[in-house]
């Protein structure tokens, strides 16, 4: 639960809320520019260390670090209140990802590698269930809550006149949104059951699950709900069918990909240690821990 609270509504997104708070002082500013760069890059570079890494709460805590990416580059576009409602809806969601992952690794004896995981939903059907369901509202499935908050947002992004490098980085991101999370839901609900560890397997945390439910039903509802109760107006938006679609498109592309990556046998060679120097070097975020 800290670190769900600490991940998901208060201390990551504190410098979010500051900005917005204060985004009447960086209006027109050369500042905004750059951040609209480094915001877009972190979305980019979490995205693609999720793809690489095994720790459970490190693949959801990168997720946060992408989502957060996505907030500061809306803001920096000038839209504090677009950013503000992928904050609300983006706390609901994944408050309950993160304690889902907190249920999980207390089964597993404490081991947070999701090597060692599988077949989970046989076990614990109810957190698999709300796990799922904050999966796929991070990934923007349509008509949860993540897909109201990022599909404003990408469709703002989307008729704004921005360059070729920007419009990238936004949709190759959401892309690997998709990605990280079908590979997450395949080692951990698809997989077997490894055998590698002597599981703590009790049927359900019933104490943890009345919070969790709670949680689920917010992050099923608080997107059409909080868009009609925050914008007293709604964006006029007015795109080509095909990149009216383009959220769907690269969702498709990201399930796609996950799914070619992720469905490995016992037997499979990984996927990422074909390219092992090139993975070395994404799964260390570009080397900033180094530097």
């Amino acid at each position: 639960p800290v670190s769900a609270l600490v991940h998901s509504s208060t201390l990551v997104t504190a410098g979010v809320y500051l900005l917005i708070r204060f985004n009447l002082m960086l209006v027109d500013m050369f500042f905004l520019k750059i951040l609209l760069l480094l915001s877009g890059l972190t979305m980019f570079m979490a995205g693609i260390s999720a793809n690489y890494e095994f720790d459970l709460k490190k693949i959801i805590a990168l997720s946060t670090l992408s989502q957060l990416g996505l907030m500061m580059s809306i803001l920096s576009m000038g839209m504090p209140d677009l950013a503000f409602y992928h904050l609300l809806t983006h706390a609901m969601f994944k408050a309950l990802l993160f304690m889902c992952a907190g249920v999980i690794i207390h089964m597993m004896n404490d081991i947070q590698d999701i090597r060692y995981m599988g077949g989970i939903s046989m076990y614990i059907p109810l957190t698999s269930l709300c796990m799922n369901i904050s999966n796929l509202a991070l990934c923007g499935i349509p008509f949860l809550a993540g897909f109201y908050s990022k599909d404003l947002i990408l469709e703002m992004v989307s008729m704004s006149n921005l360059n070729l490098m920007i419009f990238f980085l936004y949709y190759f991101s959401t892309g690997l949104t998709m990605y990280y999370t079908i590979r997450l839901l395949f080692y951990l609900m698809v997989n077997d059951y490894n055998l590698m560890v002597l599981y703590n397997l009790y049927d359900e945390d019933y104490t943890m699950l009345k919070s969790m439910f709670m949680l689920l039903f917010m992050s099923l509802v608080v997107g059409s709900f909080l868009s009609w109760m925050i914008f007293n107006y709604p964006y006029m938006i007015y795109l080509s069918i095909n990149m009216k679609m383009m959220v769907i498109y690269v969702m498709l592309i990201g399930l796609l990909m996950g799914y070619l990556v992720s469905n490995m046998k016992i037997y499979s060679m990984n996927k990422f240690l074909m390219t092992y120097s090139l993975s070395n070097f994404l799964s260390l975020m570009w080397f900033m821990p180094n530097i």
